[in-house]
């Protein structure tokens, strides 16, 4: 519920990152929502065919007020994994388009199934790797799979040298570059 709320706090805020657990769990609860106020608003079809179907004004009201949020959470759920977030918005034109929408769903599934970028990207800090490093714990200086972290600004906190295949100035005596994976 915490994940929901966080979006809902981040209104329309279309900058920054979001993480999968964000934004899939303010989906789950969302559908949930529009799930329960769609059956409340069948029941009142069932009961009463002439006055029943203001019980579906609650649902069109709620559809209005998350369809913002739904679209800001996606987008920085694409910046989260290294695309822009115009990328989200062509995916939901696309969408719209008869069989070509299909596969376009599908490739916005996968997307949004992806892994955050580790460290910083264009879009900001990630929020599931929030250390200076940009690499999980117990990495050890190894770039896991290729996804090499990004070049983190130099403070002046700890001068240990700088790698000579890469330039990038190390902040602890790591034997291995954070950046290239050169030993040093």
């Amino acid at each position: 519920m915490d994940w929901y709320l966080m979006v809902l706090r981040r209104y329309a805020e279309f900058d920054g990152r979001s993480r999968r657990s964000e934004y899939w769990m303010y989906m789950l609860f969302n559908f949930l929502a529009i799930l329960a106020l769609t059956a409340i608003g069948v029941v009142g079809l069932v009961i009463s065919h002439d006055y029943g179907g203001i019980l579906f004004v609650p649902m069109g009201i709620y559809a209005l007020a998350t369809m913002i949020p739904g679209l800001a959470v996606g987008v920085r759920r694409f910046h989260d994994t290294g695309r822009s977030g115009w990328l989200f918005l062509v995916f939901m034109l696309v969408g719209m388009i008869p069989f070509i929408g299909f596969i376009g769903a599908i490739v916005q599934i996968v997307f949004l199934c992806q892994d955050s970028n580790v460290g910083t990207n264009q879009y900001g800090p990630s929020p599931k790797y929030p250390d200076l490093s940009g690499m999980p714990a117990g990495t050890a200086g190894f770039n896991p799979m290729g996804l090499g972290a990004q070049p983190q600004p130099f403070t002046g906190e700890g001068n240990f040298g700088f790698c000579h295949k890469c330039g990038v100035r190390f902040k602890d005596a790591s034997p291995f570059c954070v950046h290239c994976g050169a030993h040093v």
